[in-house]
């Protein structure tokens, strides 16, 4: 029988296993709020349900499409087009939370900057496959891959979503590193932050109590820790093997935001050491199987698409479960797959579908070389 190549099956079954471990939590930490709010226990959990099987439909289709359509630059630049207009578009919009971050569809909301994120990343994939050799040089490689990044992340920010627009610079920088970028601009770089650093954070005072209860949170556990100090007592209260499923307590109106942001606590809470173990090791091995994709790759596109998209889950995976055990100041990002909202699940569905097609890809050059 003839050898017919496939999409990586173990991928694949993290990615559902995340996405469907995801939908059990969300039912039990926001089953309680969605009674005493919408009348019915289900109702956050069947939003959910409906956003998981269109982010599986965009998953499927995403691996169907030859991943090298996305470096044809009316393709991209079309995409980075919708993407910047959206968010010019989303500042326009009512607030919610003292943020403009959502697009209102009927009952639906939508976060344009989640897709931006995949779009640049598109276009940094093309722009180093393009002049990954000539990256140190400043004026015609550097600064319009620098700017373009640096607009989106302006937009982004301005929402505001700090968080997001660090984490896509933070990707975008790793592959700059991977890319061969001289270190003199990195130390540049850093420089600027420092003065970027007092303007978006010291001279913000609800992000400058962020960082002074990071430092102590328990120094106001009623005031400024609240978040870090409800979320360090459902975890340790889950010790090894967790009060049981639905059984937690942090959920009932003490843990801020617990069935998105803080789902990962809820989850210590619930299911122990276990539990968060199984959620960590699942991020773990999605980062490998996707560095393993990139580092098949047939060519240099598909190596920093793939390696951006791996990084774009896993890192922000990674920075939302640090967030949760007060390992990094509290910022609102969710843990990609699990927690409750439809923009971020499709986000990481279609991405993880783009991931999918490199691998079959990957495969279809192995078997034909």
């Amino acid at each position: 029988m003839a050898y017919k190549p496939s999409s990586d099956k173990i991928l694949f079954f993290t990615a559902g296993f995340l996405a469907i471990f995801g939908l059990v939590m969300v039912y039990s930490a926001s089953s309680v709020k969605a009674a005493s709010e919408h009348g019915m226990s289900s109702y956050f959990f069947l939003r959910q349900l409906a956003f998981a099987a269109g982010g599986l439909v965009l998953m499927y289709g995403m691996m169907k499409i030859d991943y090298r359509r996305w470096q044809k630059p009316k393709v991209f630049v079309a995409f980075l087009s919708v993407c910047a207009a959206l968010l010019l578009f989303v500042l326009t919009q009512p607030e919610i939370n003292a943020a403009h971050r959502w697009l209102h569809f009927g009952g639906f909301t939508f976060q344009p900057s989640e897709i931006a994120k995949l779009a640049v990343l598109m276009f940094v994939a093309w722009f180093l496959h393009r002049h990954e050799g000539e990256i140190n040089q400043f004026a015609r490689r550097l600064l319009p891959l620098g700017l373009t990044v640096g607009f989106f992340a302006v937009l982004i920010a301005v929402e505001p979503d700090l968080g997001q627009a660090l984490c896509l610079c933070l990707i975008v920088a790793v592959l700059l590193y991977v890319a061969g970028l001289s270190w003199r601009y990195f130390a540049g770089a850093a420089a600027l932050a420092i003065p970027a650093f007092y303007f978006f954070v010291v001279n913000v005072p609800y992000r400058w109590d962020r960082i002074q209860a990071f430092r102590n949170p328990f120094e106001d556990p009623m005031g400024t820790g609240w978040q870090i100090t409800q979320s360090l007592i459902a975890v340790g209260s889950g010790g090894v093997t967790g009060l049981g499923l639905g059984a937690g307590k942090q959920k009932l109106f003490y843990l801020p935001e617990a069935s998105s942001d803080f789902l990962f606590a809820v989850i210590g809470e619930e299911l122990g050491l276990v539990g968060t173990t199984l959620v960590v090791a699942g991020f773990l091995i999605y980062f490998l199987r996707g560095t393993r994709i990139a580092l098949r790759s047939s060519d240099r596109f598909g190596f920093y698409l793939a390696l951006g998209i791996t990084l774009m889950v896993t890192l922000q995976g990674f920075i939302n479960i640090s967030m949760v055990l007060a390992m990094t100041p509290t910022k609102g990002i969710a843990l990609p797959f699990m927690s409750q909202g439809g923009s971020s699940l499709w986000l990481n569905m279609l991405a993880t579908g783009v991931l999918l097609n490199l691998s079959y890809q990957n495969k279809l050059a192995e078997a034909a070389g």
